[in-house]
């Protein structure tokens, strides 16, 4: 009924009365002491609570939904859980990640998404990597790893390092910049060089919605990344990126695991939420 807004449509696909689900409705207001709907002239419409439960209930029932086709069907056991990774760590670092879970985990299916965003993708999913500052709200929210960033480039680009300071450098170069949603296009640039008290103008150069994209374009065509030293660490041992100095810093974003609450009930999603965490912490212990 709520995605319907029809007492008659909603009834419909219930196989029960109108009146029954005008009552159903009624008592289901008085238990809660809120009004689900607005009703006017005939018209309905949700309220903030009515859209609040409409979305809890309608993941239940596709849930419900989806374990009794897989009885019905004798397939597998349990749904696919849907994981949203952002397009750069998806392609860069996490793959052999993914790869050992599955090996290791191979009852347990993953469908896994990609976009160009920032925090949580609006698409309908079960866990995301989000790559954001720490922030508080509802989810639950795992720390995975901070990002260490540092200016990188080309080996042709680097050689006008010799003899330079870093700002001199950057003063020189074209600073190619991370799109993040809604924020202002020099964002990480800016915060990275006032941590090292460089002051220089930011209003110029290209920018890119993924960090692979930003990395492809500087080695073939010139420009300085602030780029993931651990991201990128296959490149920059191959001599195709270079580091031309030694500035490393943590410039407060990191990547975090998110998921409703509710979804720790899932045997799947708890299974690999704590297998991701123990492989972040792995990584984090092994020594350099």
């Amino acid at each position: 009924m709520g995605k319907r807004l029809s007492f008659t449509g909603g009834a419909a696909a219930l196989s029960v009365s109108q009146s029954a689900m005008s009552r159903h409705v009624a008592g289901l207001e008085q238990l809660l002491g809120k009004q689900l709907f607005e009703r006017d002239a005939g018209k309905l419409s949700l309220t903030p609570t009515g859209e609040e439960l409409l979305g809890v209930v309608a993941k239940s029932l596709d849930r419900i939904e989806a374990t009794i086709k897989a009885i019905c069907e004798d397939s597998m056991p349990g749904r696919a859980v849907r994981l949203h990774v952002p397009p750069s760590l998806l392609q860069q670092t996490f793959m052999p990640i993914l790869g050992q879970f599955h090996r290791e985990h191979p009852e347990i299916r993953i469908d896994v998404s990609s976009a160009h965003v920032t925090g949580l993708p609006q698409a309908d999913i079960d866990m995301a990597i989000v790559y954001d500052r720490p922030n508080v709200d509802d989810m639950v929210t795992d720390l995975l790893c901070m990002v260490r960033v540092a200016p990188l480039c080309s080996p042709a680009t680097a050689e006008a390092a010799q003899g330079k300071s870093l700002g001199e450098f950057l003063a020189g170069q074209e600073l190619l910049h991370l799109k993040l949603d809604n924020q202002p296009r020099e964002l990480l640039w800016g915060a990275y060089l006032h941590q090292l008290g460089i002051d220089l103008r930011l209003d110029s150069g290209l920018a890119f919605d993924t960090s692979i994209a930003a990395c492809k374009y500087a080695t073939v065509s010139g420009g300085v990344i602030l780029g993931d030293v651990d991201m990128f660490a296959r490149e920059l041992a191959a001599g195709e990126l270079v580091m031309p100095f030694d500035a490393v810093i943590e410039d407060g974003y990191g990547y975090y695991l998110k998921l409703n609450p509710d979804d720790l009930a899932d045997p799947a999603i708890a299974v690999f939420r704590s297998w991701l965490i123990g492989c972040y912490a792995a990584q984090r212990d092994k020594p350099e």
